[in-house]
């Protein structure tokens, strides 16, 4: 008698083994698997193997652009740059849409106010995580282990003045917005630049990306742009309603 997964595409299969292995917060077993998919340990080993072939199995390059492929061309694109240009019009300052990626940030969106001055960075940008607003966010966000082993290989490089070069004092400060929910560079990244960003949740209320505001703080000195913190949230949580099943 045929099994059950023999009438199911082996494509299909492989696609919900990924699914399963992006929702984990953490590295699952193959038992974890096995009770997730519903199948048996060896069409999944099968179907593992394959996948770790092809490079897609194991965090790193192709995971990571399968992710931000699914995020950048999505039917859901048009929507979400849409919320971000209605924060850039609200607001008056540019804004941005991220992800974690490895160990640094990447741009997802970017929407330019009508300013002269300002600072350009497209999507598929990429800034470190420890003096870059949105990178402390994601990085605070993580599960204790995950957070713990990426600072551990961060290098910490001093980019201005105020940039935080020692893992302890970055601890406390990711602490910190761990508790106030949202995070600033105020002049870490580039002397000159602030920055305010804010959490974007998904279905499973994790933190899967984040929504930030940045700009001259001669035009936008901290203070100023924590007052926008309402309606960055307003904004993320309407991102959030994109990432719903």
């Amino acid at each position: 008698m045929p099994r059950k997964e023999d009438n199911v595409p082996a494509t299909l299969r492989a696609m919900a083994v990924l699914e399963a292995l992006v929702a984990a917060e953490r590295p699952p077993s193959l038992a974890d698997l096995t009770l997730t998919l519903r199948l048996p340990k060896p069409t999944l080993y099968r179907m593992l193997g394959m996948l770790e072939g092809a490079g897609l199995v194991a965090p790193g390059p192709r995971l990571a652009a399968l992710g931000r492929a699914a995020l950048l061309n999505g039917g859901l694109r048009a929507e979400r740059h849409a919320i971000l240009a209605r924060l850039v019009d609200a607001i008056g300052e540019t804004c941005n849409f991220t992800m974690l990626d490895g160990d640094a940030v990447v741009y997802l969106d970017r929407v330019e106010a009508a300013w002269p001055l300002r600072m350009t960075l497209s999507s598929g940008s990429r800034v470190p995580l420890h003096c870059s607003a949105s990178g402390k966010l994601l990085l605070a966000m993580l599960p204790k282990t995950s957070r713990a082993r990426l600072i551990t290989h961060l290098a910490l490089t001093r980019y201005t003045e105020t940039t935080i070069t020692e893992a302890r004092r970055l601890e406390a400060e990711l602490a910190r917005i761990r508790a106030q929910k949202y995070a600033t560079d105020n002049e870490e990244f580039h002397a000159g630049l602030v920055c305010v960003s804010v959490p974007v949740s998904d279905a499973r209320k994790r933190v899967c990306a984040a929504i930030a505001v940045h700009a001259p703080a001669s035009r936008m000195p901290l203070a100023k742009a924590l007052e926008h913190l309402p309606s960055l949230r307003r904004a993320a949580a309407s991102l959030a309603k994109t990432f719903l099943d």
